[in-house]
């Protein structure tokens, strides 16, 4: 027997055949949406609907009864899908975790060799060498567990990007000139949706943490960020075409080069072994090293052949000079955060001398990147966030700690890498009760990250805090924490949180001999060991003449860390340097010692320590995108973006049903209403039908649509359609509420399933131009 046709078999179900002849115009509009996914299921719960539904006179059904029915019934279909989908995912866990067991181990078993190097004080080197290899592990093993995902868990990223770039969102910027990688300009709708990320974090931290937000110049001198090491340290390795000029970054070039080498299937096991080892231990080479390999590996330009220059150090800082007589160096700014630094003295006194206290700046930052890509992920230049949170080092306990106690987030603890397990969901109380995370201000900050990053759009499945281990934080980070999404690109950081301890006000404070400390008044009197260097004026001055001074000067500022070191280097070596202005003093035994004595204190000096949250906000709306694009069920065409209402480029849109002038007044009355009660709308007038106008303002993410109909105009009190992007759903109301109602949906102070409750969902239009002639 020959099986019918799949249109046929839906008009041969008994459900729809018998309302074939007065339905037949909406089953034909039904057929592709019901019959693109195979599930007759569908279409027998289309029946059930129109059977139930009324029937005007002449056993015409209102054609728009149909397509504003669709969304339900497509999520229906999809909450039985997704019941399958989840029934074989049980299953398939079992075999994920079989294929993901042997790189469990071979991360556990090269962790447990790390710790085991490090406690018998193995050197430098092979640490070293056994980190990175850890390190090349736990990236094998990622990738597979990203690999197994499934597949509808992956976003369509040319065809997110083609929306992005085609509504303008973003672009490349000067691309009439060709454009420039890693520069991006911001078209309207990105800047709206910008701009309200922003604004969401300055009521998140600034408003509810009562921060002091400040806002400091990009252009920064040579000497603040030699004293913060950036100068020295900022810094890649770069290899050039000796022919053109074109630059490659040295390590990502090598690793390519040997990638592709391997690949060959004339490359024997042995080289490949070689060259796999070159690889894991990429991060470790000197520019030495790295000039050997790329001879001995023959490394030529990608682009054109040509050889390359040996490797060379670049600084990732834009350099400039201030002034027009080129005597003073600076950069443009990398970071926001020294600014605040510097500045700590002026935030503590306007503070009226309290601790604890935060101090917050929004701004943009600078890295010449010597190879830009992956769009908005790594560029040249981008906003950032950050905020310094100053505490007592020895009080690090947060008053609204239990506020985000009960948070379940997704934490990957350095114990969990090194050990080749997965990150996992863990109550942040408990973190921090169990000395995962290092203290509660470090945990309070992690918890408000977390609610601003689901507020405005991150999806909570896809995003994980992941603890730096003790070789990738700096020597003064007590703990850092990242925030990271998961996204086509893998799992990308975009916020970080650190607790960067006392390093950077003590930096400034040796190199400007300005004390950046905290008075702390004092219970009760208490008796304290002081620990100073003890200059011989009579050596130095013989010594260094005039320049003597400085170095004195110096010395008084020096704090009992710092003093506690060089004494170590001049018991050792007999001597010891310091740095000054730009001048070196060695210091011998003769010239320096020590001095311990103890003094009674009424107050006390504090250093703070810092808790540092910083955000990418490219990186943050980049993970935004693809956490919120989606393909319309049955119309692959149809694309939109359901940001969540707070943080849409625009609240609504205000349609009229079409052309008509007797819709003008009513549009004209609902923007100007929308724009008192400080919702930002688009009115789309244009002559498209109403579908492919929804189409499009879905497709920008604009969260509610106004239709303006004839049942606007004909009936008292006047009313209009009031559409929900994501369901597709509308209900009806009188236009003089609708502003209100959206600025609420708006401002989060309600949802979209209590206007549900309160209003009459809409299902077609009652009136027309032509009916209310004839009338």
């Amino acid at each position: 027997k020959v099986p019918l046709p799949p249109r046929r078999q839906l008009y041969a179900l008994p459900e729809i055949s018998s309302f074939r002849r007065c339905c037949r115009p909406m089953l034909l509009k039904a057929a592709p949406a019901l019959l693109g996914s195979h599930v007759l299921p569908a279409a027998r719960l289309l029946a059930s609907r129109l059977s139930s539904a009324p029937h005007p006179p002449h056993g015409r059904l209102p054609s728009r009864l149909f397509s504003r029915s669709v969304p339900s019934l497509r999520n229906e279909r999809k909450s039985l899908w997704q019941q399958q989908q989840l029934a074989e995912g049980r299953s398939m866990d079992g075999n994920i975790e079989e294929l993901l067991a042997p790189l469990r181990q071979a991360v556990k078993e090269q962790g447990d060799l790390v710790r085991k190097l490090k406690d018998d004080k193995a050197p430098d080197v092979d640490v070293s060498k056994a980190v990175a290899e850890l390190k090349a592990r736990k990236r094998t093993l990622e990738a597979k567990e990203l690999a197994l995902q499934p597949k509808d868990d992956i976003v369509d990223r040319p065809k997110m990007e083609d929306t992005l770039k085609r509504r303008f969102f973003y672009d490349q910027a000067f691309a009439i000139y060709g454009g420039v990688s890693g520069l991006y300009d911001f078209g309207p709708v990105g800047c709206a949706l910008k701009n309200n990320i922003l604004q969401i974090w300055r009521q998140h931290f600034i408003q509810e943490e009562q921060i002091l937000e400040i806002d400091c110049t990009m252009l920064t001198p040579e000497p603040v960020l030699k004293t913060s090491g950036h100068v020295d340290k900022f810094a890649d390795y770069m290899v050039k075409d000796v022919k053109n000029g074109e630059c490659f970054r040295a390590d990502h070039l090598l690793k390519a080069h040997l990638q592709k080498l391997m690949s060959d299937k004339k490359c024997a096991a042995e080289k490949k072994a070689e060259m796999d080892s070159v690889i894991t231990q990429m991060d470790n080479y000197t520019q030495e090293e790295l000039a050997d390999l790329f001879v001995k590996y023959n490394v030529k330009s990608p682009v054109t052949g040509n050889d390359l220059s040996p490797p060379i150090s670049f600084n990732l800082m834009f350099q400039t000079s201030i002034g027009p007589g080129g005597n003073m160096p600076g950069y443009l700014r990398p970071e926001t955060a020294q600014g605040i630094f510097l500045n700590f003295k002026r935030l503590l006194e306007f503070n009226q001398g309290k601790m604890p206290f935060a101090a917050a700046q929004i701004g943009n930052s600078f890295r010449n990147e010597i190879s830009p890509r992956s769009g908005l992920i790594r560029v040249r230049e981008f906003t950032m966030a950050e905020i310094e949170h100053f505490v007592d080092p020895n009080e690090k306990k947060h008053p609204k700690f239990q506020n985000v106690a009960d948070l379940d987030i997704l934490l990957y603890s350095s114990k969990a890498q090194t050990s080749g397990q997965s990150a996992s969901i863990m109550r942040l109380g408990d973190a921090v009760e169990q000395g995962v995370i290092n203290n509660s201000v470090l945990g309070y900050f992690i918890g408000r990250i977390y609610l601003y990053l689901t507020k405005v759009g991150i999806s909570k499945d896809k995003l994980r805090f992941r603890q730096h281990m003790d070789n990738e934080m700096a020597h003064y980070a007590c703990d850092c924490w990242d925030a990271e999404t998961k996204t086509s690109y893998g799992w990308i950081e975009i916020v970080g949180c650190a607790d960067r301890s006392c390093f950077d006000l003590l930096c400034h404070a040796r190199a400007t001999k300005v004390p950046l400390v905290a008075e702390k008044a004092l219970k009760e009197p208490k008796t304290v060991n002081v620990v100073q260097f003890e200059p011989n004026k009579g050596a130095i001055g013989k010594a260094y003449k005039k320049d003597a001074k400085l170095a004195m000067e110096y010395l008084a500022i020096c704090d009992e860390c710092y003093i506690t070191e060089q004494e170590k280097l001049l018991s050792e070596n007999g001597e010891f340097a310091i740095e000054t202005e730009g001048k070196t003093f060695t210091l011998t035994k003769d010239m320096v010692s020590v001095k311990r004595y103890q003094k009674t204190l009424h107050v006390e000096e504090v250093v703070p320590n810092v808790i540092e949250p910083s955000f990418g906000i490219g990186r943050i709306m980049y993970s935004i995108f693809e956490h919120t694009f989606h393909v319309r069920e049955g119309d692959e065409q149809r694309t939109y973006f359901s940001f969540p209402a707070t943080v849409s480029p625009y609240k609504c849109s205000v349609l009229p049903l079409s052309q008509n002038q007797e819709f003008m007044p009513f549009v004209k009355e609902l923007s100007e209403a929308l724009t008192r009660n400080g919702v930002s709308h688009k009115v789309d007038d244009s002559s498209g039908s109403i579908g492919r106008r929804y189409a499009r303002t879905d497709e920008i993410g604009v969260a509610f649509g106004i239709t303006i109909d004839f049942d606007t105009v004909n009936k008292t009190p006047h009313t209009a359609t009031l559409r929900d992007r994501d369901s597709m759903r509308q209900i009806r109301a009188e236009v003089t509420e609708l502003p209100t109602i959206i600025r609420d949906l708006a401002n989060g102070a309600t949802t979209w399933a209590e206007v549900e409750t309160k209003y009459p969902i809409f299902e077609g239009q009652e009136t027309s131009k032509k009916e209310n002639t004839e009338e």
